[in-house]
């Protein structure tokens, strides 16, 4: 079911790679160019969730040690050697931005009431709900003691304003739960702040700790903000597919949760009455049969509508737009790597 091999999604995919004349887009050259650094993030993470409250490092290292990419924080420091950086303050704000993006989840999990994480059970699922929030809010605390002893105003500035933008996308995301009135417009406003803007933020202090003009930060936050939701709109496909399954997570959390989904928003709106008498009834009303026929019926009319097919379009498109933002760069290796890494999180969903 959903985007699998031998779909019209896939031929979208293997056609541009033929286009391009060259292997699948992966991580790997990211992974090289920062993978020193990032040994000194992964040991400042270690250092700075220390505390003598031993629930704090249990909770926070569970989720922390369960994986993950650490894509935001890589992006922080290929982004400052773009921009030429030779100096250690990409350190601390990259393991600052780790802990915000740990945070996040942390609380995401309690909202969502998720009982896993990237495969394993989830921090609200072992300890509970309270610990979970507590201790999201001390790894919010840690980041701002880290952008605080980097000591530029425009840094704070920066990562505190993505922090508040991000809350503000939660909350908007709750709003617009279990509602099928949602449109895309406001279904892109919540993903911007939810997922693109520590994205956005993430690249644009590596070209603050490098000193380097407006324009460039402007770049990186460009590249940066359509990367994430590029990003956010492929999980949101990846959530009716069976490749999700190969990432720990169950298909179809986010039609059990009733979230509204661009999948979703294509679907409806290009459905029948009885198509979006079914939708109100699964997704708003959360009558849903137990044995996932329902679910099987939705992955069906987003098949038959094409919503999943074009969500990857869109994604296509935003990862064009993140492309070309780095024009103004000369060639690198941490530009191609940085490139790669829109082809990798697009092909995620195949």
């Amino acid at each position: 079911m959903g985007l699998t091999e031998g779909s019209t999604g896939v031929a979208i995919v293997v056609n541009l790679e033929e286009e391009r004349g060259r292997k699948a887009p992966s991580l790997d050259a990211l992974s090289a160019l920062v993978n020193d650094d990032l040994a000194k993030v992964n040991a400042t993470i270690v250092e700075r969730m220390h505390s003598p409250v031993e629930l704090i490092p249990q909770l926070a290292g569970h989720i922390i040690a369960a994986g993950g990419k650490r894509l935001r924080p890589m992006l922080t420091l290929a982004s400052a050697k773009l921009c030429g950086h030779s100096g250690q303050r990409h350190i601390k704000l990259s393991a600052c931005v780790e802990f915000i993006h740990t945070a996040t989840l942390l609380h995401d999990d309690v909202v969502d009431d998720s009982s896993l994480r990237r495969g394993l059970a989830s921090a609200n699922a072992v300890w509970g709900n309270k610990p979970s929030v507590l201790v999201g809010d001390f790894l919010f605390s840690r980041a701002f003691e880290l952008m605080v002893e980097d000591g530029n105003l425009q840094v704070l500035a920066i990562l505190s304003r993505a922090s508040s933008v991000i809350a503000e996308g939660e909350v908007l995301q709750l709003i617009t739960a279990n509602d099928t009135a949602t449109n895309e417009d406001s279904y892109l406003e919540v993903i911007r702040a939810k997922t693109a803007a520590l994205f956005a933020a993430a690249c644009r202090i590596g070209a603050v700790v490098a000193d380097r003009p407006k324009v460039e930060e402007e770049a990186l936050d460009s590249y940066g903000l359509n990367l994430g939701i590029a990003f956010q709109l492929i999980d949101d496909v990846l959530d009716y597919s069976a490749k999700q399954e190969k990432l720990g997570k169950a298909i179809g959390d986010d039609f059990r949760e009733g979230k509204i989904t661009l999948p979703v928003i294509l679907a409806f709106r290009r459905g029948d009455d009885e198509e979006r008498g079914f939708w109100r009834r699964t997704l708003e009303e959360l009558e849903q049969a137990e044995d996932g026929a329902d679910l099987r019926h939705a992955i069906h009319l987003m098949e038959k509508h094409q919503s999943l097919q074009d969500t990857v379009k869109r994604a296509r498109h935003y990862g064009a737009i993140a492309r070309d933002a780095l024009g103004i760069f000369p060639d690198s290796p941490a530009k191609t790597a940085l490139t790669d890494v829109i082809g990798f999180c697009i092909d995620r969903a195949f």
